[in-house]
């Protein structure tokens, strides 16, 4: 199996910024165009086996979190310099916040899912800030976290977003458990898994209800110039940005505004908006806290061992089905909210 090069902020994204030719976003636009030629590097270099996970892995009893800091210095070298320890003093910078986004996200896995840490089995979260000069994203390359400071135009630096740091630390336990492939409809459902639980991870933190969070990707990553209020809404995919620069955001709601392209390797940042839709519907459905019900459910089918690497958006749709009926029973609200979601986005079930 190979792991991808998972970034937060899209590739057309970056396109359409490193296009710009106002002075004004002069440093965003290179900014963009270095972040992009970054990622296009990568698409050859990311053939790194994954380990299989052991039977029974789900069963093991969480250990306490172990968190390494670097600070890049502005290099592109990983991992860089060794700035905080598990247990150490908080540093003043970036690499706190690095740190608590780390242990945040460990925590939810621990005490909402029973897993020990992204792979399963007690995994050290490794982290680097700092990454490149204004760089525009922060990335998980299938072994650490990466982080870059943005460019300060139009990005804010990548730690502020609690939901980024746990959108790219969900790519490890996508790739630790169904090791979904990066591509088209898979791919997507990859990028999806990553938002649902980023969204999780804020969610839990700050004790907000299905009804009082924001449903926000990368909330504060953009600077007070941009009109939008982060890289994606899974509440009303479609609305998260509206801005002279950046352009609309392209993500479709449903099935019925599928968009078919060879970019982004297959729509995998547009098209995920349809099944983050889905989940945001089933949290809606239910209320309450979206990590209980709704959370357990994309967690048991992403992780039971059942769900294919090639999965399209049915197979994950009938996965989440079966875990409903599994977890709660056939014909439960839980069981027809789940329906309702998908039926509601127009994936078939």
């Amino acid at each position: 199996m190979h792991v991808p090069f998972c970034s937060i902020v899209p590739p057309y994204l970056l396109r359409r910024l490193a296009r710009q030719a106002a002075p004004e976003y002069s440093s965003a636009a290179s900014a963009a165009r270095k972040a992009l030629g970054h990622v296009e590097s990568f698409q050859a270099a990311r053939a790194q086996g994954v380990p299989v996970v052991p039977e029974g892995l789900r069963q093991a009893t969480p250990e306490p979190v172990n968190r390494t800091i670097y600070d890049a210095g502005g290099a592109e070298t990983l991992p860089g310099t060794l700035v905080r320890t598990e247990g150490a003093a908080p540093t003043g910078d970036a690499a706190d916040e690095a740190y608590d986004g780390l242990g945040h996200t460990h925590r939810l896995y621990a005490e909402a899912f029973g897993r020990d840490s992204v792979d399963g089995r007690g995994m050290k979260l490794d982290a680097t800030v700092h990454f490149g000069k204004l760089y525009d994203n922060a990335f998980w390359n299938g072994s650490q976290m990466v982080f870059g400071d943005g460019d300060g135009e139009v990005f804010e630096r990548f730690t502020k977003s609690v939901s980024v740091i746990g959108h790219e630390l969900a790519h490890g336990v996508t790739q630790y458990s169904a090791g979904l492939a990066y591509r088209n409809q898979a791919g997507a459902l990859n990028e999806s898994m990553s938002d649902v639980f980023g969204a999780l991870v804020e969610q839990f933190i700050r004790k907000q209800s299905a009804a009082q969070a924001s449903w926000l990707i990368g909330e504060g990553l953009f600077t007070p110039q941009v009109q939008g209020a982060a890289l994606r809404s899974m509440k009303a995919p479609g609305t998260a940005y509206d801005d002279d620069v950046l352009g609309k955001d392209p993500q479709p709601d449903s099935m019925d505004s599928y968009v078919r392209t060879s970019a982004d390797n297959g729509g995998v940042h547009i098209n995920s908006g349809i099944p983050n839709r889905a989940f945001y519907l089933v949290a809606s459905a239910l209320g309450g806290n979206a990590w209980d019900a709704p959370g357990r459910i994309w967690y048991e089918a992403l992780t039971n061992g059942s769900l294919p690497a090639t999965a399209t958006f049915t197979v994950f749709a009938r996965a989440t089905m079966r875990a409903a009926a599994d977890l709660f029973g056939s014909g439960t609200k839980e069981h027809d909210a789940v329906r309702g979601a998908w039926e509601t986005v127009r994936v078939k079930v």
